[in-house]
């Protein structure tokens, strides 16, 4: 059952909305005032405010801009007799949902709340997923090397400098990009990944930038590339190391001058990106051979953060494990199985080639594989 709140200094208006909205089948409470409807909202979980904007004490505009401090996610209706352009603008502006005149007309006021009701189920819908997402994406670790990679990410996420993740395949670069963008700025805007290994040369420029029409055969129609889709928000660019020196070039001048232009266009477009790289080559290195551009390392390495392999961080097995054990009983819709002491120990004693993604794969293994008891033995068999 939803729950609303009616706030508003006349009774009698109050009196009617609730009569209209418990027949309905609401749940409704009611405040005289600003100052009790904020109360009620910070004790009560609400769908929807319906809110007059003249009022004692505090006024609806005002009582707007506290409720959303507050992120509850209520949605609030103003209600007004003052039916002037300059009062909705300005509800609007502060977030309200709609904006209704006295006395309202019974049919838009029932079809508006409806519509208030669903976007509030989205926001809290939102919220849930983000968090699970967020606890998906949790980099798990005790280590002194974890809690410097951890202690970086909450740093630099709220700026927007661009940073360079380095680390052996496996070991949880992209979970680190993901924290980055998830507790930075860009947050509500989209992450959008590219595997510059995964895409063969001759097509990352078109899948960076995108193309236009007939600019190459099999270019249908116009695409919008990776940069474009991340507009606002953030592009990850994974592997990028194995990129080609020309697509680096094309890259550095987009950074350069947060412009790019389509292949086989000639209009130049604007994007505003945050971006973030990720490799597992020693770009130094390659800097030496020829294979990648210096100019772009300094670009893209304003932050760097190293992720450890697992090997130098065994003291993390167990909780990895652990949250392993969880996520994978949670998939499978069954209780989580239990690791033994000695287990445990043997786990931490391996040289995981494969870093964290390899123990993940194993963890699977074995909670397919054995019984509730997952044992030394089970380890030696399977792991």
């Amino acid at each position: 059952m939803a729950r609303l709140v009616i706030i508003d200094d006349e009774k009698s208006i109050r009196d009617a909305l609730r009569d209209i909205l418990e027949y309905e089948g609401y749940e409704v409470d009611e405040a005289k005032d600003g100052e009790e409807g904020l109360e009620l909202i910070k004790q009560n979980n609400y769908d929807v405010a319906l809110c007059d904007i003249k009022m004692p004490k505090m006024d609806g505009l005002e009582l707007l801009l506290k409720a959303a401090e507050i992120g509850k996610g209520t949605q609030f209706i103003m209600i007004s007799a003052y039916g002037n352009v300059e009062n909705a603008v300005e509800a609007t502006k502060r977030g309200a949902f709609d904006f209704i005149i006295k006395p309202p007309d019974l049919n838009r006021l029932l079809v508006t709340v409806r519509n208030a009701i669903e976007k509030s189920k989205l926001v809290v819908e939102t919220k849930t997923l983000k968090r699970k997402i967020y606890k998906l994406n949790e980099i798990v670790g005790e280590s002194e090397p974890i809690r410097r990679v951890k202690e970086t990410i909450e740093r630099v996420a709220p700026t927007e400098a661009r940073v360079l993740i380095t680390g052996a395949n496996g070991a949880g670069k992209e979970m680190v990009a993901k924290q980055i963008h998830e507790k930075g700025n860009r947050t509500s805007m989209p992450l959008v990944e590219v595997n510059c290994a995964a895409i063969p040369s001759e097509l990352i420029e078109s899948e960076l930038f995108g193309h236009e029409k007939g600019a190459f055969t099999g270019a249908t129609s116009r695409r919008a590339g990776k940069f474009e889709q991340a507009d606002g928000g953030t592009l990850f660019l994974d592997e990028i190391g194995d990129m080609s020196l020309t697509a680096q070039a094309k890259v550095l001048r987009a950074l350069q001058e947060s412009k790019i232009t389509r292949v086989g266009g000639d209009k130049e477009i604007k994007i505003n990106v945050r971006v973030i790289a990720a490799t597992n080559k020693d770009l130094r290195r390659e800097i030496q051979e020829g294979n990648f551009r210096e100019d772009l390392f300094h670009r893209l390495s304003v932050i760097r953060i190293h992720v450890p392999p697992l090997a130098e961080r065994p003291e993390d097995i167990p909780l990895l494990a652990e949250k392993f054990l969880h996520d994978i009983a949670n998939e499978y819709g069954a209780p989580p199985k239990e690791i033994t002491k000695d287990a445990m120990e043997y786990l931490q004693s391996l040289p995981w080639t494969g870093n964290v993604r390899e123990l993940r794969n194993v963890v699977e293994r074995l909670v397919i594989l054995c019984g509730d008891k997952i044992t030394r033995y089970d380890v030696e068999m399977y792991a």
